[in-house]
C-alpha cells in the first residue's frame, strides 16, 4: 500500500498549498435565518479501469515462468522495451533500433586462436581446435567453412551492438533508470538459478555499460545473429533488487509480487485469487503526454469464460484479456458487437496449428524393416501432396475460426515479409488428390468412395493395406472439431481415420513414450510457435529430430530430412538482411512447400473484447503481449467520433 500512499500524497500536499496561499478572504458576520444546503467541495474524478484475465498470474516476476494472464499485467508495470508491430521492431525506451547501416550495430573482422570460444559453421558453441568446422572472416555459408588447422591464427567475424537508452527514465520509485539495470539484468539472465534459455546468454562475449545510456553487445566470434537489434536485456531494478541472490527473486514478494517498473502503472496490491490493484505511475517518462489515462487500474480474474462474458456485458469488466479463452465465444461475441453490447478484437498469432506427417517413425531409424515396421505411407511425397490437397483447410478456418485466421501455406504467415508467395499451393481439391493417389498406387478397387482406398504398387507398402491413418491429438474442443472435419474430407479421398484422442500431457510427453516426440503416429495435429520474428524454417532440418540419441528434443516430429532444405536453411540462420544468403528464406520455403513433410492447418487467433466505447485497444500478430499498448488505453466521451 506504500506506493498507492505515495502517489495520493501531491494531492493532499496541493490541497494544503491553496488554503496556505489563497487570496485575502473577506469574512460576512453570521445572520440568523435558514441554512442553505452545504455544498461539497469539488474533487477530481478517479478514473478506473478493469481487465479481467481468465486465470491469475503464476508470477510478476520478468524471468519467472509466465502465464499469458502474467504478461498482460506486466505490461502495465514496464513499457518495452522493445515492441513488436506489424512483424517490425520499434523501440520503446531506446532512441532507436540498431542497424547495420546506420554504424550502430557493426560486423567486425577479430582475431582467433586454437583455444578460444566460437561459433562453428553449424551454429554449435565450440572450443576451437584441430578440424573445427568454421567460417572464417566474410564467410556466410557452409561453401566457403574451412576445418581450422589446430594452430594458426585466424580471423573470424563479431557482432558489436549498441544500444541507446532515452535519457530521464525513471523507475516509478523516482530512483534513475540506467544502463547499469540492463547489465545487472543480463547477469540474473546468466545465472544458474534463473529459468529460461541460456542461447544467447552463452553466445555474449560482453555486454557492458559504456555510459549511463549506453551499451554494447558483443557477440562470439563467428555468431552472426539476424535478431542482433533485439540483445538488449530489459532493465531491472538493482538498487531495489541487488540485495537478494538470483534464486530468491523467484519467490519474494518484492520480485514476484510487487515489481518495481518504469512503465505507466505501479503495482500497489496483489490479493491472491481475488484481484491486483495498480495506480498511476506519476514518473512514468510519456506522463507529459497524458498517458496512462486511468488514475487505476484492477485486474479480475474470471476463470469461466461464460460469467467473464456476462461480467462485460454487465460493466463489471471494461475489458476481457485474451487469456480468457474467447475462442469458443465468437460467434455469441459478434452477436453481441451488432447489437452493440461489446467490441470484438481478433488477430492471428504466431502459433501455427500443424498436421505432422510420420514420414518417418522412430521405428524406421535403425533401417526400414517391411515386416516389422508399419507400412512407408508417406515416403512418397506425392502421397503427402495428396493428403495436402484433400484436406479441407478453409473450411476448418471459416467453421471453427469464424474465418478470422487464415490457411498457411508454409511455415511463415502470408503478411510476413520474408513469405514466398510463390510457393506451390494445395487448396481443397479432392479430384486432384484422388488423382495424385492412383497414380502413387493408391486404388479404389471397389469403386465406392465410403470405403478406403488399398495399396496396389505403394513402395514399402504391402499389396492390399488400407489406407487408414492413425491421428493422434489432444482432447481440446477446438481439435475435435477440426479432426471431425478433416475426417470427412479426407474421406472423398478414400482415405480413412482412427482418431485417437490423449490428454496434453501423455500426448506431449518426451519419447520414445509419447506419440509426438516419440514419432509414433501416422498423423499428428500439434501446435507451436516462437517469440521471433525470423521464419523458423530451423524446425524441421535433420538435426531436430527427436530421437534416443538427442533424448527426444526436437521439433521435426515428422522425422523429414532432405540435405538441401537443411543447406538452405543453414544459409538464413547465420545471415543478417544485408547479406546475399538472406534470400534463402524464399528457397527453403519453396522445397518445404514442395515437400509438404508437415502440413500448416491455421494460425491461431487471440481473441478479447471491450466495452463498446472502448478505443486505443488493437491487436497485432506479432505483439508478445496483448496489452503491449495499455497505457492508450480509453473509453467514454475520448472515444467517440469527432
Amino acid at each position: 500500500m506504500k506506493n498507492h500512499i505515495k502517489a495520493l500524497l501531491p494531492v493532499f500536499i496541493l490541497a494544503l498549498t491553496v488554503l496556505a496561499c489563497g487570496p485575502e478572504v473577506t469574512v460576512t458576520p453570521f445572520v440568523t435565518g435558514t441554512p442553505g444546503p452545504l455544498l461539497p467541495s469539488p474533487t477530481p474524478e478517479t478514473r478506473s479501469l478493469t481487465i479481467c484475465l481468465g486465470v491469475e498470474p503464476t508470477t510478476l516476476y520478468p524471468y519467472g515462468s509466465l502465464n499469458s494472464a502474467a504478461r498482460s499485467v506486466l505490461s502495465a508495470i514496464y513499457d518495452g522495451p522493445i515492441d513488436a508491430v506489424e512483424y517490425e521492431y520499434e523501440p520503446i525506451i531506446l532512441e532507436k533500433i540498431p542497424d547495420l547501416e546506420d554504424g550502430d550495430a557493426q560486423v567486425s573482422p577479430v582475431t582467433v586462436n586454437a583455444g578460444d570460444e566460437v561459433v562453428d559453421s553449424s551454429g554449435d558453441l565450440v572450443l576451437l581446435n584441430t578440424g573445427t568446422i568454421v567460417r572464417p572472416s566474410g564467410c556466410r555459408s557452409d561453401d566457403c567453412a574451412i576445418a581450422y588447422d589446430g594452430s594458426s591464427s585466424l580471423q573470424m567475424d563479431q557482432m558489436v551492438v549498441t544500444f541507446t537508452m532515452l535519457k530521464g527514465l525513471m523507475w516509478s520509485d523516482g530512483a534513475p533508470l540506467t544502463a547499469n539495470d540492463s547489465i545487472y539484468s543480463f547477469g540474473l539472465a546468466s545465472n544458474d538459478a534463473t529459468p529460461g534459455s541460456k542461447f544467447l546468454v552463452d553466445r555474449t562475449a560482453t555486454y557492458e555499460a559504456a555510459d549511463e545510456q549506453t551499451i554494447q553487445w558483443w557477440g562470439k566470434p563467428g555468431f552472426i545473429d539476424p535478431e542482433y537489434y533485439t540483445n538488449f536485456w530489459m532493465p531491472l531494478p538493482e538498487h531495489a533488487w541487488g540485495e537478494f541472490e538470483p534464486a530468491d527473486l523467484l519467490k519474494v514478494d518484492v520480485s514476484s509480487r510487487l515489481p518495481l517498473g518504469w512503465g505507466p502503472y505501479i503495482i500497489d496490491e496483489w490479493q491472491a485469487g481475488k484481484r491486483l490493484h495498480l495506480v498511476k505511475n506519476l514518473n512514468y517518462f510519456r506522463a507529459s503526454s497524458g498517458l496512462p489515462k486511468f488514475d487505476e487500474l484492477i485486474f479480475l480474474t474470471f476463470p469461466d469464460t461464460n460469467a467473464a462474458v456476462s461480467a462485460l456485458v454487465e460493466g463489471t469488466c471494461d475489458v476481457l484479456d485474451p487469456s480468457t479463452r474467447l475462442d469458443g465465444q465468437v460467434g455469441l461475441l459478434q452477436q453481441l458487437r451488432l447489437d452493440n453490447h461489446v467490441r470484438l478484437l481478433t488477430a492471428q498469432t504466431n502459433v501455427m496449428e500443424w498436421l505432422a506427417l510420420g514420414i518417418a517413425p522412430a521405428s524406421f531409424d535403425d533401417g526400414f524393416d517391411a515386416e516389422e515396421d508399419r507400412p512407408d505411407y508417406f515416403g512418397d511425397k506425392r502421397t503427402r501432396q495428396a493428403i495436402a490437397l484433400c484436406l479441407d483447410r478453409q473450411k476448418v478456418v471459416d467453421t471453427v475460426l469464424f474465418g478470422l485466421s487464415q490457411v498457411p501455406d508454409s511455415y511463415v504467415p502470408s503478411d510476413h515479409p520474408l513469405h514466398n508467395a510463390n510457393v506451390q499451393k494445395y487448396e481443397f481439391n479432392p479430384a486432384s488428390g484422388n488423382q495424385i493417389l492412383e497414380q502413387v498406387g493408391w486404388l479404389d478397387q471397389d469403386n465406392d468412395r465410403s470405403t478406403p482406398r488399398q495399396a496396389f504398387t505403394v513402395t514399402n507398402v504391402p499389396v492390399n493395406t488400407p489406407l487408414v491413418l492413425n491421428y493422434y491429438t489432444t482432447t481440446a474442443t477446438q481439435r475435435h472439431q477440426v479432426a471431425e472435419i478433416l475426417t470427412q474430407s479426407l474421406a472423398e479421398c478414400g482415405i480413412g481415420l482412427n482418431v485417437i484422442y490423449s490428454n496434453a500431457p501423455d500426448f506431449y510427453a518426451q519419447g520414445p513414450a509419447g506419440p509426438l516426440f516419440g514419432r509414433q503416429f501416422d498423423l499428428a495435429e500439434y501446435s507451436i510457435g516462437v517469440n521471433s520474428l525470423e521464419p523458423q524454417c530451423s524446425w524441421f532440418t535433420g538435426s531436430q529430430i527427436p530421437s534416443e540419441e538427442n533424448h527426444w528434443v526436437g521439433t521435426n516430429v515428422s522425422g523429414y530430412n532432405n540435405p538441401n532444405f537443411d543447406a538452405a536453411c543453414q544459409k538464413t540462420i547465420q545471415a543478417v538482411s544485408t547479406d546475399p544468403e538472406y534470400a534463402f528464406h524464399q528457397e527453403s520455403q519453396a522445397i518445404f512447400a514442395a515437400d509438404i513433410p508437415a502440413i500448416p492447418l491455421y494460425l491461431r487467433l487471440r481473441v478479447a473484447a471491450a466495452r463498446p466505447d472502448f478505443c486505443g485497444f488493437t491487436l497485432d500478430p506479432s505483439a508478445s503481449s496483448a496489452l503491449a499498448d495499455i497505457e492508450a488505453f480509453d473509453y467514454g466521451q475520448a472515444c467517440e467520433p469527432q
